[in-house]
């Protein structure tokens, strides 16, 4: 688990300097397309580094706002809160992570922040309704898990930032189609530019996004599974809530591509083929039917 913090930690420290860098030397050549001379790289150092900062430090405000999450009260969610409570003896963690719902009848959650100190647990209204105490009991120590194992830094900040890269590509595309930069003769290489770097950033953002969230392995939800069984000391919890996620065939609204790794199941359903699942390299999540049996194997 040490290993995996550290790891975490070091991958969080990559991934945030190659955002810094990409999102520099994007702004730097939409600069240069415009003529600005000797500023474009002024500009596009300070935009750079006040996104970075904002999305480190805001990295759950953000998530949170982009799923429409709301607190969850004590006296309308107390299974949830008197759950919570339960787990923080057995996992061990110093600080209580705040409590959040997501009105929506799909069954899912996760779990965000940039540290155990600033963490939050956002379930659907549709997990509170759908899983009993155990069930319940097994999804949120699994979200503390996450937590515990500084797995919500890295999936937040990748959120964030692949969010950011991906809507700043699409504003240089249409920026592009839609005439921009200077109609001067003597600013056909500005425009150039801006046409190869618009054209590029629409096709590799999606690719470049999918590969950063592929940076966060597919690996810790195993780890996560397998430390919530430690907390709960109850792995039919868990298996029999993982059960009951996969059979919902609902599409979480408030869900994007941006955050679609964060949630304990992939928010939008796999296609299925033979009755079963598809789980290929580009997934951001194991098969259930996978999960299922590591648990089993734990009993």
């Amino acid at each position: 688990m040490y290993e995996d913090i550290r790891n975490n930690k070091i991958k969080t420290g990559v991934i945030v300097f190659i955002f810094l860098v990409v999102i520099a030397l994007i702004i730097y050549y939409v600069c240069m397309a415009f003529d600005l001379g000797e500023l474009s790289i002024v500009i596009a150092m300070i935009f750079a580094i006040t996104s970075t900062f904002g999305s480190y430090y805001y990295s759950d405000k953000i998530v949170l706002s982009a799923n429409r999450a709301r607190p969850a009260t004590p006296d309308e969610n107390r299974k949830l809160v008197n759950i919570l409570d339960g787990l923080m003896v057995s996992s061990g963690l110093e600080y209580r992570p705040r409590l959040y719902v997501v009105d929506d009848p799909q069954p899912n959650a996760f779990a965000t922040g940039r540290n155990p100190k600033n963490a939050v647990i956002c379930v659907t209204s549709g997990l509170l309704d759908m899983l009993d105490y155990y069930e319940l009991e097994g999804v949120v120590a699994h979200e503390l898990s996450h937590i515990k194992n500084y797995d919500i830094r890295l999936s937040a900040i990748v959120s964030v930032m692949v969010g950011f890269i991906v809507m700043l590509s699409d504003w240089v595309s249409r920026t592009l189609f839609w005439g921009g930069g200077r109609d001067r003769d003597n600013d056909s290489r500005g425009n150039f530019i801006l046409m190869l770097i618009g054209l590029l950033c629409l096709i590799l953002a999606p690719l470049f996004g999918q590969l950063m969230q592929l940076a966060l392995s597919r690996r810790r939800e195993f780890l996560a599974d397998s430390t919530s069984v430690e907390f709960t000391r109850n792995p039919d919890g868990l298996i029999s809530a993982l059960q009951k996620l996969e059979a919902y065939s609902g599409t979480l609204k408030s869900a994007n591509n941006a955050t679609a790794h964060m949630y304990i199941v992939n928010p939008f359903k796999a296609d299925i083929k033979n009755g079963k699942k598809k789980t290929n390299l580009f997934s951001t999540h194991p098969s259930t039917e996978e999960r299922i049996e590591a648990l089993r194997n734990l009993k």
